[in-house]
């Protein structure tokens, strides 16, 4: 291109040259002289005019070079990205390219021909422990403008039980006041009378709600006005209480997995975790603290229940589920992996900072009749609420609260109630001239940031007013991706969470 503009150039100079020449015969020449002039305006003009055009057809031409090759490497950037989420579906452990080096990784890229055409170079950011969230930046360059170079950044990660704000195995029923921003799912049927910003979705399609009599109704429905109506009968969008929508008959969400995850929390606890057998007694409590230890004590008893108070709806396990002594074992570093699996009942409480741990309560060999569980007395807390502090509580059986708690409390957690429930029994109030179980059978107000997992129905109070008055469960989005250690997975592949074009 510079050797055509230079040869135009040359044209340009020689034709200008001739228009200076003077014609020898003096009378003809001066005749022709304003022609000459003319010619000469015109010429120079015109070759101002060429030039231009010229220099301008040059920097256009190489702007669309730069242009395509900018666009075959963004090809070859995004060849990166899908050359390693073909890895992962291969390997999803591996964050080393197969190598077992540290990165980054450089390919050659070829093109149908099978000619090289550029590079992509992979620079790979493995999840920290507890995440699912691996981090992918290809730089695609080119063999034949190598100062050309596009770069996109990635974001995947593996949905956790954690992706649902309320996930149960059980019909359950949300009543008129209740406000969900995260998924709410069940395997059976949910009556949802409040607002839920997210998906709601069962894995049936019609069931019969046990909260009321009549035929069978779509296994996702809402009582509030106009009350949806029965199948078969189109079922309409109602986006005023199902902002976003809601989905019947999807895949359930496997509660019975969780116990060869919980086989598997064991192993590594073992291993890279903190791990205590039985206790002997009534199980252990564990109390965070916010310099990443915690203190373990053995519970040697708990508390009786007040005269007259007593499991008046004959509810399985019932009881106080209330410390009465303990027994300091010594206080422990978090642990590298952080589980903390021990195979006995359980009690939490306590406060973390910058912190991820998971808790898990179940024991060995499976057995219906001694299923671990876990309860709450008094708040467990993060100090940070922004991702960097998590935890997980996994129950074999029920996550309790027990009779004697803090009158309003806080759990900041991930919840999962394998095979029971969550919530609290039933502490008669009083009545009949009998005290019962006063005055803890009210309590004012209970907050769960985190999510639940609950095999059977949920709840933290009655319709006679007993249990927590106040009750607000806040979903922790930062869960989605970044789910307590070794919490259990609903899914085996990666999934974009985020796109980034840097370069």
């Amino acid at each position: 291109m510079k050797l055509r503009i230079k040869n135009t150039l040359i044209e340009c100079l020689k034709f200008i040259s001739l228009m200076f020449r003077v014609s020898p015969v003096g009378v003809r020449a001066r005749k022709r002289g304003v022609l000459t002039i003319q010619v000469l305006i015109f010429g120079s003009v015109s070759v101002i005019l060429l030039t231009g055009f010229v220099l301008w057809m040059d920097i256009n031409l190489r702007a669309a070079r730069r242009d395509y090759d900018e666009i075959r490497a963004f090809a070859i950037a995004e060849a990166g990205i899908e050359y390693y989420r073909w890895h992962l579906a291969h390997a999803p452990n591996d964050f080393e390219d197969g190598t077992a080096t540290s990165g980054p990784y450089v390919h050659s890229y070829y093109d149908r021909n099978n000619n090289l055409i550029g590079n992509f170079t992979l620079d790979i950011t493995p999840p920290v422990i507890g995440s699912t969230v691996v981090t992918i930046k290809s730089t695609g360059s080119l063999v034949a403008n190598p100062s050309i170079a596009k770069i996109i950044q990635v974001r995947l990660g593996i949905p956790s039980f954690a992706k649902y704000a309320a996930v149960l195995e059980a019909a359950v029923r949300f009543g008129a006041g209740t406000e969900v921003f995260g998924e709410i799912h069940s395997n059976s049927g949910i009556r949802f009378d409040g607002l839920a910003h997210n998906l709601i979705s069962s894995a049936i399609g019609a069931y019969d709600d046990p909260d009321h009599s009549g035929g069978n109704e779509y296994a996702v429905h809402t009582h509030i006005a106009p009350v949806d109506p029965l199948p078969t009968t189109t079922l309409p969008a109602r986006t005023d209480i199902f902002e976003v929508g809601r989905l019947l008959s999807v895949p359930q969400v496997n509660f019975t997995g969780i116990t060869q995850d919980l086989s598997e929390m064991r192993a590594t606890a073992s291993s890279s975790g903190f791990y205590r057998a039985s206790s002997t007694a009534f199980g252990y409590e564990v109390v965070f603290r916010p310099d990443d230890t915690f203190t373990l004590y053995k519970v040697n008893s708990t508390t009786t229940p007040p005269a007259n108070c007593t499991n008046l709806l004959g509810q399985s396990g019932w009881g106080t589920w209330s410390i009465n002594s303990t027994t300091s074992l010594g206080a422990f570093p978090m642990p590298t992996s952080g589980i903390i699996f021990l195979e006995d009942n359980v009690w939490v409480r306590g406060k973390i900072d910058t912190a991820r741990v998971t808790v898990a309560a179940a024991r060995f060999p499976d057995n219906p009749l001694t299923r671990a569980s876990v309860t709450f007395q008094n708040p467990l807390t993060y100090t940070n609420y922004n991702g960097s502090d998590t935890i997980g509580i996994i129950a074999q059986n029920n996550i309790n609260i027990g009779m004697i708690s803090s009158s309003s409390i806080r759990i900041d957690a991930a919840l999962i109630a394998q095979n029971g429930r969550i919530g609290r029994y039933y502490y008669r109030p009083p009545g009949g001239g009998q005290n019962r179980c006063t005055p803890w059978h009210s309590r004012s107000d209970i907050t769960t940031y985190g999510m639940l997992g609950s095999s059977q129905r949920y709840g933290f109070a009655y319709t006679d007013g007993t249990g927590y008055i106040t009750r607000s469960l806040i979903y922790d989005a930062n869960l989605l991706y970044g789910p307590p250690p070794s919490f259990p997975l609903t899914a085996d592949a990666y999934t974009p969470i985020s796109w980034d074009e840097l370069k």
